[in-house]
């Protein structure tokens, strides 16, 4: 290529002058860039000629007219610069950005699960208050919640996408403003070229936030916010973080390199930096807003979402801000995902101790499963939903647990017996603990010991199959451990049929019934009489306000049913088939032999249903 001819200072300062914008409509009115290529050349061509006098002119005149074309010239090509900026910036495809970081995530990732607590077990018609962490949680007749959290989805963000740079702008408006660059900043206006591209890409960034719906709130704006907003925008900041690190500041990086690369030290990185700095800071304050806001345990599973997010982009941060000058913003991101951790482990510890202390005092009607226990056993379903996270950040044993304390207001659970489980399983199956231990006392609360069996076995049977029920829970929680619990259940089943049935059955004994004398014909039909007229009395007495407890397992109510027949039925079938005849003997033997066989065993079908006896037998006559 042949070197271009320079041109006569006075020819460049004619040219200089004649787009001078201050002194001429025409060049206020066009611009240079935008005409022909040979008139773009020619001006270049100037500027550098005037450049070049400057360090040869002599005389003071000289060295003046020199200066005030410079000055002339610096002024234009700022506003080329600006011009060419701003003419050719369009904003990014934000949808399409977003579609493709969210497409790329990891397969591997754990999908969402939704833990919706409208059972099919639902509680019988009652509103249940449950207190957790200072919050009222108000569970209605179907079991449904009024907290977020129990409809909380988890998921992890773990991702293999990275970076991906697009091009902001089209190659050759690239080279002309390159062009003006090494000018500008070769004659010392660098910092009004860094002025210019940082206002003008900034307010590119900031169009893009826009879009992306990063709005501009300040730590107390998003502390002041109720947390069921804040859950949305999380949701929301978690997409746009991914776009804005990965492609929205890697290419403003990206196009500061191609435009300032080599024409002075570390001005591309200035340039990056006047740009992205403020909207970075912006994005980043939201996150720490949320780690330092207050616990409460339905955050808890969007602060996983934010540090799992925060961790997959940690990498991307410190490529995208890999310099010296942007060291702050890899600092803050570090120390947000170091509080969302330490928010994390804190929610999770106060969630135990809310658990054991939540006071709750009305029995739920029928003793069935009682809100706190739905509450405790979703929310630990969907902890095991962030096992690997959980796992990398729980490095300790649950601050609340002792070994046979002997402090009535905690239960004593010797963590040797768990050696091998991971510090979340630990701190899971004490969850579970605490949980019992709060229903051992709301049990005491019935009235009817027989009740307050039921109650306890209701309950952990629910524990059990929740267990059961999770693959991620039962392996951390482990064989053994289910084991305990299922025997704990099945021993509140025995302590409650010994607590109704053991005085059912007593009435079917034959001690008292027989008068001294002859054995096969002294019996006595007035003790026999009191001893039917107990039975009928007790078992109506059961039947009546037992048809209305409820078991919410159809399989558990069905084998409690079973079981209670296996001993009441042979009993009964025993003693009227050995008695009868002294009672048919008699006068109205209808007043006590009131049940057949047969009707105790339909009579047994109405228990636990939670349905009263006159409507079961009202049901029947249909």
């Amino acid at each position: 290529m042949e070197p271009v001819e320079s041109l006569p200072l006075e020819t460049a300062e004619k040219i200089i002058l004649r787009w001078d914008s201050t002194a001429s409509e025409e060049a206020r009115e066009k611009m240079i860039f935008e005409g022909d290529r040979e008139e773009v050349d020619l001006y270049l061509r100037a500027v550098d000629e005037i450049q070049r006098s400057m360090s040869t002119a002599t005389i003071s005149d000289e060295q003046s007219k020199v200066n005030s074309s410079i000055q002339i010239a610096m002024a234009r090509l700022e506003d080329e610069f600006r011009n060419i900026l701003i003419s050719n910036t369009n904003p990014i495809d934000t949808k399409h950005q977003q579609q493709h970081h969210a497409s790329s995530s990891s397969s591997s990732s754990t999908s969402a699960k939704r833990h919706d607590d409208h059972d099919a077990d639902a509680d019988a018609d009652a509103d249940v208050d449950v207190v957790i962490d200072d919050k009222l949680l108000r569970f209605d007749s179907s079991g449904a919640a009024s907290v977020s959290s129990i409809t909380t989805s988890g998921s992890s963000y773990r991702s293999a996408s990275s970076i991906r740079e697009i091009d902001l702008l089209p190659g050759d408006a690239v080279e002309d403003l390159r062009c003006i660059a090494e000018r500008m900043i070769s004659c010392g206006y660098l910092r009004e070229c860094i002025q210019v591209y940082g206002s003008v890409r900034k307010s590119a960034v900031d169009a893009s936030f826009r879009r992306l719906g990063v709005e501009k709130l300040s730590i107390g704006d998003v502390q002041r916010l109720e947390w069921e907003q804040l859950e949305a925008k999380i949701r929301r900041w978690i997409r746009a973080a991914k776009v804005c690190v990965r492609t929205l500041f890697a290419s403003e990086k990206k196009l500061c390199e191609q435009i300032f690369d080599g024409v002075g030290t570390a001005i591309d990185d200035a340039c990056f930096m006047e740009t992205v700095k403020g909207p970075a800071i912006q994005l980043f304050n939201f996150a720490e807003a949320i780690s330092i806001s207050r616990r409460s345990p339905e955050k808890l599973f969007k602060i996983l979402d934010l540090h799992d997010a925060l961790m997959d982009l940690i990498p991307d941060i410190d490529l995208v801000f890999d310099s010296k000058s942007s060291e702050s913003i890899r600092v803050q991101a570090a120390e947000i995902l170091s509080r969302l951790a330490e928010a994390a482990r804190g929610i999770l510890s106060e969630f135990e101790n809310a658990v054991l202390r939540e006071p709750s005092k009305v029995p739920v009607p029928g003793g069935t499963i009682h809100p706190l226990t739905r509450y405790v056993m979703n929310y630990i379903s969907l902890i095991s939903d962030y096992k690997q996270t959980l796992n990398e950040l729980i490095v300790s044993k649950p601050s609340t647990g002792s070994r046979y304390s002997g402090d009535p207001s905690t239960p004593d659970m010797d963590f040797a017996e768990l050696e091998g489980k991971t510090p979340l399983a630990i701190h899971l199956i004490w969850i579970i603990v605490i949980l019992q231990f709060n229903l051992d006392g709301k049990s005491k609360h019935y009235k009817d010991a027989s009740l307050s069996h039921l109650f306890i076995m209701n309950n952990v049977h629910y524990i059990v199959q929740k267990v059961r029920g999770s693959s991620e829970l039962r392996e951390m929680i482990g064989d053994d451990y289910l084991k305990k619990l299922t025997g704990k259940f099945r021993q509140a089943a025995t302590s409650y049929q010994r607590a109704t049935w053991v005085r059912v059955l007593y009435c079917l004994r034959d001690e008292g019934l027989h008068v001294s004398g002859g054995f096969s014909s002294g019996v006595s039909k007035s003790a026999l009489r009191e001893r039917f007229k107990a039975f009928n009395a007790m078992f109506e007495e059961v039947h009546r306000t037992q048809a209305v407890w409820l078991i919410p397992d159809s399989q558990l109510r069905e084998e409690l049913r079973i079981s209670i027949s296996e001993k009441l039925i042979p009993a009964y079938r025993s003693f009227l088939g050995r008695f009868r005849s002294h009672i048919e003997s008699g006068r109205h033997p209808e007043n006590y032999i009131k049940y057949s066989v047969e009707d105790l065993e339909d009579a047994v079908l109405d228990f636990f249903e939670g349905i009263p006896v006159s409507q079961h037998l009202r049901r029947r006559s249909e």
